[in-house]
């Protein structure tokens, strides 16, 4: 009779798994102001009042130069946002944030406003990987944080399974490292073999502004500032830490899902998800 029970509950709750990226992307929480927008020619002459707020020094302004704005550093605690004169720092809403370069991370000081969203490995790479990827995630020393939004995308909700991608125990079993934490001393070695394991051809995600540049431990003599130090990084996903959405983006346009706005459920040699309801 319990067995029984469970089966109708089940049928009667139905498929949980959310639509996107075949539907709408569902919305980011209040708190959650998304990607940042720097507009540097509303900045005033001379006005540094977002420099000294930011507590990563992701925000610099020297003499005669527009205001730049790191968001590989940026741990989205809005103060500059709060404290911008002119609004010329805004929160866009915009939970795509992934980009395939380090330094397109770089917004107001170049006349980039807004981060260039992250192209597609080469079709050769992308032909090796074939239907799948396997990722080995390491904790380089992080907090839990970015460890815990990426675990979320297993869960029933988000159900990474359903476009091939899938974290495995062995770094022998993988195609790549997502790397979360700020690498410290410690973590070195460690990471350094992990990757050494990974058979070639193999891809590095840095995800979080730890993993990315150091984050709120920046310039510490214990870590390395972000896995670009010690490894070649192939996807930057900056956040602290980034929403799951963020995250599921990124992996998704790395290996050509996504174009446009648009979901590629077709492409040869990839598997196509099952569709939420």
């Amino acid at each position: 009779m319990f067995v029984l029970n469970t089966l109708a509950y089940r049928l009667k709750r139905g498929c949980e798994t959310m639509a996107y990226p075949q539907g709408p992307a569902p919305a980011l929480p209040d708190r959650h102001g998304g990607a940042l927008k720097v507009e540097a020619n509303k900045c005033s002459d001379g006005c540094q009042a977002c420099v000294p707020v930011c507590p990563t020094q992701a925000i610099t302004r020297p003499a005669t130069k527009p205001v730049a704005l790191d968001l590989g550093r940026c741990i989205f605690c809005a103060a500059c946002v709060e404290v911008c004169p002119p609004k010329a720092i805004t929160p866009t809403g915009d939970h795509r944030m992934a980009v395939r370069r380090r330094e397109e991370l770089v917004l107001g000081e170049s006349g980039q406003e807004q981060v260039r969203l992250a192209t597609a490995l080469d079709d050769k790479l992308r032909k090796l990987l074939g239907r799948s990827l396997r990722l080995r995630q390491v904790s380089a020393g992080g907090c839990a944080a970015c460890e815990a939004d990426t675990n979320v995308l297993g869960t029933i909700g988000w159900d990474l399974g359903r476009f091939g991608i899938q974290f495995v125990a062995s770094p022998r079993h993988a195609d790549g490292l997502l790397i979360t934490g700020p690498v410290s001393k410690n973590m070195e070695l460690a990471l350094q073999k992990t990757y050494d394991a990974v058979p070639a051809p193999k891809i590095v995600i840095a995800v979080g502004a730890c993993a990315i540049a150091g984050g709120p431990f920046v310039g510490h003599p214990q870590i390395h500032s972000g896995a670009s130090a010690l490894l070649p990084v192939d996807l930057f996903i900056p956040g602290c830490p980034p929403h799951p959405l963020t995250i599921l983006d990124g992996l998704l346009r790395l290996l050509g899902r996504l174009e446009n706005g648009a979901y590629r459920s077709t492409q040869p040699g990839l598997l196509s998800p099952r569709p939420g309801r």
